[in-house]
């Protein structure tokens, strides 16, 4: 009994902890989001100096808590184990670090110098810059949902002394309005919309700073990790050239990709992969389950008018990206799919993978013919049908069909022009 209640207090008190690390941070977070707008990073760097002076003396010792708080909210994301207890403070970790380096958001030109940035990539944060970019990714491959708020913070039903249930009221009271009814309070339809914040946060946290802007002595570390990371199956003992580089699961990281396409910031995800990391695109390209991955690519394309210009450039050049390899090109024809339910101009019983992304393909040139007029868009999604034509197998008759009109009417278009010019 005694050592059940000795446990029992450590568990309150770890809880009581974990609470007013959470609540610190919130204010910290609160008050950067104040500073940083109405300040530059000169004074907001005032803010966090402190000087401590002995009696009867001048002399003082600076003490830069700025960057204090940076290598700490780091320490805390890659150190910390993802558990209930402790999601809320992971999430308040890694939103804190986005709004400090929000200052892009206040500047027309492109920052490439800065305070906060040179603490990341040059000072005691850069040893850990691999270790950061795992754990973001890790956090978005696990997909897991915010714990309800008993995870978090215990009631007073069990017993735990007047002031820890008082405190655990206030919090949790807090936690709701300051979320609005989203991360940690009852299920709504905030939390319907967004029910992975720590997922999705931590991958625009990591898209920051993978595409922040070379320094002027030194590369983006962070690009340099995205770029090289391996697969874990890789057994090579050659060593990397690149700095920063680790292992990470590639076929959850690919399942991951697969199930969350329709999120704008997962497809730049995959783009900058297939773009960017030469490991990652081999294994995509040698996957035997493709169809995974293209399906949710052709379903934003379909749906244009209801996506961003930028998800549908990002999903037309991720097709461009995967059409330039010959393997893919074959291999889309042999891959067979049944019913085709968000494909709605004609019911599709039985097509393969490659005859149904010719007609998204030109479905989407007829859509910006009609409606945006975007040459590169026009240019880009005619460059994909070029990458294919060569392995052309076996298309379905709709498809085929498609074609036909399609180019002969695009014949016609340019003859009709060329005469126009010529009166």
């Amino acid at each position: 009994m005694c050592v059940l209640s000795v446990n029992h207090r450590m568990k309150k008190s770890c809880q009581l902890f974990i609470w007013q690390a959470h609540n610190a941070l919130f204010l910290v977070r609160c008050l950067l989001k104040v500073f940083i707008r109405e300040m530059n990073e000169e004074e907001l760097h005032l803010q966090f100096s402190y000087q401590e002076r002995a009696p009867g003396t001048y002399d003082s010792i600076c003490e830069d808590l700025l960057e204090e708080l940076v290598c700490n909210l780091v320490h805390l994301i890659v150190e910390v184990p993802l558990l209930d207890i402790t999601y809320n403070i992971l999430f308040e970790a890694v939103t804190t670090l986005l709004v400090l380096m929000s200052y892009q958001l206040f500047h027309k030109e492109v920052l490439k110098e800065g305070l906060i940035y040179g603490y990341l990539t040059r000072g005691r944060c850069l040893s850990l810059t691999s270790r950061l970019v795992k754990t973001l990714l890790y956090n978005f491959i696990r997909q897991e949902k915010c714990p309800p708020a008993t995870h978090v913070l215990q009631t007073q039903s069990d017993g735990g002394g007047l002031l820890y249930g008082l405190a655990s009221g206030v919090a949790s009271g807090l936690w709701s309005v300051i979320t609005l009814g989203g991360v940690g309070s009852r299920p709504g339809a905030e939390q319907d919309q967004n029910p992975l914040p720590l997922s999705n946060q931590s991958l625009l946290l990591l898209l920051v700073l993978a595409n922040l802007t070379d320094g002027l002595d030194c590369p983006n570390p962070y690009r340099q990790a995205v770029t090289c990371f391996k697969n874990t199956q890789d057994s090579s003992s050659i060593p990397s050239p690149q700095p920063h580089t680790f292992q990470i699961n590639f076929n959850s990281l690919y399942t991951a990709l697969c199930e969350q396409q329709k999120s704008d910031q997962v497809t730049l995800l995959l783009y900058t992969l297939l773009h960017q990391n030469s490991n990652m695109r081999t294994y995509i390209l040698s996957r035997t389950d493709m169809e995974n991955l293209v399906l949710p690519i052709l379903e934003i394309l379909y749906h244009v008018e209801e996506r961003n210009s930028h998800h549908v450039y990002m999903a037309l050049i991720i097709l461009l990206i995967l059409t330039e390899d010959d393997t893919f090109n074959r291999s889309i024809h042999e891959v067979m799919l049944k019913n085709i339910s968000w494909y709605t101009e004609r019911v599709l019983t039985e097509i393969s993978l490659g005859s149904l992304l010719i007609l998204v393909v030109i479905r989407t040139i007829q859509f910006n013919m009609t409606r945006t007029r975007d040459k590169y868009l026009h240019t880009n999604c005619l460059a994909a049908l070029a990458n294919m034509s060569a392995q052309f197998r076996n298309l379905h008759q709709y498809a085929a069909q498609r074609i036909i009109r399609f180019f002969c009417k695009e014949s016609n278009t340019f003859i009709y022009q060329g005469c126009k010019n010529v009166v």
